[in-house]
This record gives structure tokens, C-alpha cells and sequence, in this order.
């Protein structure tokens, strides 16, 4: 969800019979949503009215000779989470969900977003939108087609379409005679002018040593070995994405909300580093440890933000060639570099580089783990003394886990809203709530928690699903069903090399040694309950009696230390290798949090962290591995009985 020394992914499994997915978001959820159909149209309190906005934005259409315009949820670094200066779709719409996509006409305006919005934007927009229920880039072009006659032009912002977004908008405009403009100027922020947030002034600091897994010069000697390792010899390397330029300078800013990195972009050469970023933000630490090595081929030449097209136009005039990765690279800055002088592949080698973890790395990440599973244990017993007194609703209770993680060592923030869902809202798959529409926690309905704290050594991201009351034979098994997914996906062995149903952003890569990565099945059964359980794990290598040339198997070792909720575990659906490794798993949360609970002087906590990690008993094992055995015989004698 987030930006992280460590690289996360999501997992979803279908698994045992059992639909671990998401659910669509229906009005079963007893939303208060808009009705355009009524006269005068019902529009509820959370609408925004964007009737002046539509119409400024038109006229500026007009002026650029355009019928329609494209307006995306992203920023110039295609960023997962933006600011609120970048928040033009949200601007426009009035809908803050973090993924969609805003089409307007002459005459319409017409927003497009995925399930896990479609309430959120009924709540949000006014009836001067329309909502489509897609996000396919074709679905959209197909709207264009019907609704911009031939020979009209449609515009767009080309610094904040992703190469890829560019051609398939392209593809399904071609030879409908309707043209694709880039227009540099972006026409929102015309009619958005004075009223639009100010760029942040929030310091740029350097990373402490203790907190690196390397210097910032042996990154760049790293990469640049890369570029000589190349078989197409690239002869510079572009950086857009500010997860980029974060790690590989080891400076941190508070740009992007939940995300520790800062407005820039880079461009690395054989002998010369070019960092655009507001020089005047910068602490003097960081300056300095930029500038050490000046001159030579190690000194960072600070240049302003926004000159990194002029910079770049100037630099392609000669026999060069730039490596971008085609994921965070915008297609303005990409149709600057001619075709043969451009070198493409998904991901720059910084941010694969980056996605693998020294060992240095993956210590700082474990440590964070460890006071971040504190945390969370304290919020778990905070919620089973205070829920049964009425006093927690969901919006309490997401800020007070994010106050407990606050109090935690090298605190820098919550890696994403935090999501604390109750009931019907955990079928939801995003729901976040508010302070306004927030339910009050009950013991006789399951809570979702979804949460993560950003510290100096890492960033963490955990879920549990719990309980505290009488669970329905339905909510336990399906419970037991995720949890059973998300044990098999962590005791996975997998050839090294093995992307499969890991992505990384759109693209899958190959695991690899070193990575981290989250697995988080989930069961969402619409207006009622929703369970996910999210860990992270690391890419570890196992011993496997045999191998894949001299590349050995590889496992994942899971680096969350939070037990799971045994109210909603049904022993009896487990197997014996189940039951092991639950039982392996809290061992290891013993180990690890147990100390840190104790050094703290929690003893609460520590004796709740006990109780919810006692192993399971070897009387269930048995039963366990003889239900296993006698499935095993009932299937032996079903197949002889074919045969005879």
C-alpha cells in the first residue's frame, strides 16, 4: 500500500472451495448515497457541487479546441498516494477515492473507478457526474468514441499519463479519426488557480547511517556498474518515481501523504548526478552530504524541480541513451527522448535494485516489525476491555492505534489511512472511516483492522480480523478458510526466479532473495462481515531435497508478529502441517515480542500475547492427522472402487 524499504504486494487466493476476493460494494450497506432519478435530485450532505467548476473547465476547452478532457487520480511520479495539491479528479469530482478516472465533455462529465468505490462516489459526487462501473482504459475510449464526434479532438495532461496509459488510450482512438492532444498546461489547475493547495515546504533530510543499508555513493557505483553490464550500454538513467531518488540519495521528506519521500526526479550518468528537487527545502546535513565529493563523479548538481525537461531535451541532443522504467516515467518526459536513444524496461534498475534487502536491511525491517507488532497487541487489548463497554467506534479506534504507534521508536506516521471496519463496513474492502459516519464496535460483530506505521528502519503493514463475542458456524469457517490461505501461501516452496501471483504495481517480477512481500487473503460476504489477514514475509532461500539447476527453492519467512484470532479458529478444518506451523508461529512471536513486551514493563499485554499464542495441543494435532488419514483412505478406496 505504500511506499516501504520494503516492497509490498497483495495476494489473493481462491482456496479450499472457498471465494477469498473482494465483494462489490452494493447499497445493502445502508449508505446514504445521491438519487439523480427524483426531482429535485436527492444529493446527501457529503456531495460536493462542481456545477462553476465544470463550466470554468470547459471554457478552457474551448480555448484549446478540445472536446473532451482526461483527468487522472496521479501525480508527475505516477505516486500510489498524492497530495493534496495533485488532487485534481478529487477537485473536480468531488470523489477522494484513490483510484478513478474523470472524463469531460462539452456537455458531460462522467467519473470511472472500481467496486471498492462505487458507494464512496454515490456519497461524494453530485448529479453533474455520471458513474461508470469500470476502469478499463478501452471502456473509457469507448465512451469517447460514442460521445466525441469524429474529427474532435480530445486533451490531456501528458505529466501525468504512464507510457503504457498513453498507448492504450492511442490504440483505442485509432483510425476513429479523433486526435490524442498533449497539453503541457494542465487546464484543471487554470480553473483550480488561487484556491489550490500551496507545494509543501516540509524539510528534505538526510537518512542516519544506522538507518541505511548502504551509502548513497555505493548505490550510485552500484548502478552505474549495472549500466556498463548492459548489453545496449545506456548512458544515463532517468528517475522518475520518488521511492527512487528517496533510496538512492537516502534522504526522506513528508510530500506524499504516508509516504516519506519528496518531489524530485534524477538523472544519473557515467560521471555526472543531476538531482531536481527545491534546493531551499534541503536540511544543511543533507546538503552537505550531497556536495561532499564535489567536484567529481560522485557531487549531486542540484537542479530546480521544475528543469528536468529542459535539462533532459538538452541532454538527448547528443549520441546518448537513456534507460527509464517505463512504470513511473510519464509520457511527457518520454516523448522527449527520441526512439533510438531510448532504452525501456518496466522498472529502472534503482527501483528493482532497491526491492531486494541487504542484510543489514532486513534486520532494520524485522526490528520495526517488532515494535510495530507492540503496538498492535496493545491496541487488540485496549479493544477487548473497551468494546464491551460501548465506548469504540471505528473512528476512535483507528486514531488510537495510530497514537500507540506514535509513542513506538523512530516513528515517522501511519503508511496508509487506517482502515477499522465493524460489521457490514469490513465487507468493504477499502473502508476507512470518518469522524462523521463511524459505527460503534459490538461484540456480536467481527472488526477488521488494517493498519501500518512508516519508521526510520522500515514500514510495516499488518491485518487481523477478530471477534469478541459469539461468532455464527459461517463467520469461524470462513475465518479458519483465510487463515488456511494464508498459511499455505506462507509455507510456499517455489523455484527461484518464480513471479506467478506476486505483482509488483501491474508488472510481475521474479521473486528473488531479499525481497519482501505481503500475503493477505481475504473473504468479504457483502452486508455483513469481511476477514482479511495480512502479513508481510520475507523471500528466504529453503533447503529441498532437490534444486533448479544450482539456484536453490525458495520460502518466505513471515516477519508480522501478531497472533491471529483463536475465537475464530476452527481447529477441526486444519490439518496436522497447519496446526504445526501455527503452533512454529507463535513460538516465534514469543521469542520476539516477548522480550521487547517485557523491556516496555507491559505486562498486560505480555500475558495477553502469551494466552494467544499457547501452542495447540498435540491431542489436536492427532485428530488433526488421523481426519487427514481418513480423507487420505475414503479417496484411496473411491479410486480403487473406479478402477474395479
Amino acid at each position: 500500500m505504500s511506499f516501504s524499504l520494503c516492497t509490498s504486494w497483495v495476494w489473493m487466493l481462491l482456496f479450499l472451495g472457498c471465494t477469498l476476493g473482494q465483494s462489490k460494494q452494493t447499497r445493502s450497506a445502508g449508505s446514504d448515497v445521491r438519487n439523480c432519478t427524483t426531482v429535485p435530485p436527492y444529493l446527501p450532505s457529503t456531495v460536493t457541487n462542481t456545477a462553476e467548476r465544470l463550466q470554468a473547465l470547459r471554457q478552457r476547452m474551448q480555448f484549446y479546441k478540445i472536446r473532451a478532457y482526461i483527468v487522472p487520480a496521479t501525480d508527475a511520479h505516477m505516486s500510489e498516494y498524492i497530495a493534496e495539491q495533485d488532487a485534481r479528479l478529487a477537485w473536480m469530482t468531488g470523489f477522494t477515492g484513490s483510484a478513478g478516472t474523470g472524463v469531460v465533455t462539452l456537455d458531460k462529465a462522467t467519473l470511472w473507478t472500481d467496486s471498492r468505490y462505487w458507494i464512496q462516489a454515490e456519497r461524494q459526487m453530485d448529479c453533474n457526474w455520471e458513474l461508470q462501473k469500470a476502469v478499463w482504459i478501452p471502456s473509457i475510449g469507448e465512451w469517447i468514441l460514442q460521445e466525441v464526434p469524429a474529427g474532435e479532438s480530445i486533451g490531456l495532461d501528458p505529466f501525468l499519463f504512464s507510457i503504457d496509459n498513453w498507448k492504450s488510450y492511442s490504440q483505442a482512438l485509432r483510425n476513429s479519426g479523433r486526435n490524442l492532444i498533449p497539453i503541457d498546461i494542465n487546464l484543471v489547475d487554470l480553473v483550480w488557480d488561487a484556491q489550490k493547495p500551496p507545494p509543501p515546504t516540509h524539510s528534505i533530510y538526510a537518512l542516519s547511517d544506522e538507518f541505511t543499508g548502504n551509502t548513497w555513493q555505493n548505490k550510485v557505483s552500484e548502478i552505474r556498474t549495472q549500466m556498463e553490464k548492459h548489453p545496449k550500454r545506456p548512458t544515463a538513467v532517468l528517475l522518475s518515481g520518488l521511492e527512487e531518488t528517496a533510496w538512492l540519495f537516502n534522504l526522506r521528506g513528508d510530500d506524499i501523504p504516508y509516504n516519506p519521500v519528496f518531489y524530485s526526479y534524477a538523472l544519473l550518468t557515467k560521471s555526472n548526478i543531476s538531482l531536481f528537487v527545491n534546493q531551499s527545502r534541503l536540511t544543511q546535513e543533507a546538503l552537505q552530504s550531497l556536495t561532499a565529493g564535489c567536484p567529481g563523479p560522485l557531487c549531486v548538481r542540484l537542479e530546480d524541480y521544475n528543469k528536468v525537461k529542459a535539462h533532459l531535451q538538452n541532454y538527448v541532443q547528443g549520441d546518448i541513451r537513456v534507460w527509464i522504467g517505463t512504470e513511473y516515467t510519464t509520457y511527457g518526459l518520454f516523448r522527449v527522448i527520441p526512439e533510438e536513444k531510448c532504452l525501456q524496461e518496466s522498472y529502472s534498475p534503482v527501483m528493482t535494485t532497491k526491492a531486494v534487502k541487504n542484510t543489514k536491511e532486513q534486520e532494520l525491517l524485522r526490528a520495526a516489525h517488532v515494535r510495530d507488532a507492540v503496538a498492535v497487541i496493545q491496541y487488540l487489548l485496549w479493544l477487548k476491555k473497551n468494546v464491551p463497554l460501548g465506548s469504540v467506534n471505528e473512528f476512535s479506534g483507528a486514531r488510537y492505534v495510530d497514537q500507540l504507534r506514535q509513542k513506538m521508536e523512530h516513528w515517522r506516521g501511519p503508511s496508509f489511512e487506517t482502515i477499522s471496519a465493524s460489521g457490514l463496513n469490513a465487507a468493504l474492502a477499502h473502508y476507512s472511516p470518518s469522524n462523521v459516519s463511524s459505527r460503534k464496535l459490538s461484540v456480536d460483530e467481527m472488526y477488521l483492522t488494517d493498519s501500518g506505521g512508516q519508521y526510520l528502519d522500515g514500514t510495516t503493514d499488518i491485518t487481523r480480523t477478530v471477534h469478541w463475542g459469539a461468532p455464527t458456524p459461517f463467520q469461524k469457517e470462513a475465518y479458519t478458510r483465510v487463515l488456511m490461505g494464508n498459511i499455505e501461501l506462507s509455507r510456499l516452496v517455489f523455484p527461484s526466479g518464480t513471479s506467478g501471483p506476486v505483482g509488483f504495481q501491474s508488472n510481475n517480477v521474479p521473486l528473488t532473495t531479499g525481497m519482501f512481500t505481503s500475503i493477505e487473503p481475504g473473504y468479504y460476504q457483502n452486508g455483513e462481515f469481511g476477514i482479511r489477514i495480512e502479513d508481510v514475509a520475507l523471500v528466504v532461500e529453503t533447503q529441498t531435497e532437490h534444486k533448479v539447476g544450482d539456484k536453490p527453492f525458495l520460502t518466505f519467512e513471515v516477519v508480522s508478529l501478531v497472533p491471529y484470532d483463536r475465537n475464530l479458529i476452527d481447529v477441526r478444518l486444519l490439518s496436522a502441517e497447519q496446526i504445526q506451523y501455527l503452533n512454529s508461529y507463535y513460538k516465534t512471536v514469543r521469542q520476539h515480542v516477548g522480550p521487547e513486551l517485557q523491556r516496555r514493563q507491559l505486562q498486560e499485554e505480555y500475558e495477553w500475547m502469551r494466552s494467544n499464542t499457547e501452542p495447540f495441543s498435540q491431542g489436536v494435532l492427532v485428530a488433526a492427522s488421523l481426519g487427514l488419514l481418513a480423507v487420505t483412505i475414503l479417496i484411496s478406496e473411491f479410486l480403487s472402487n473406479l478402477q474395479a
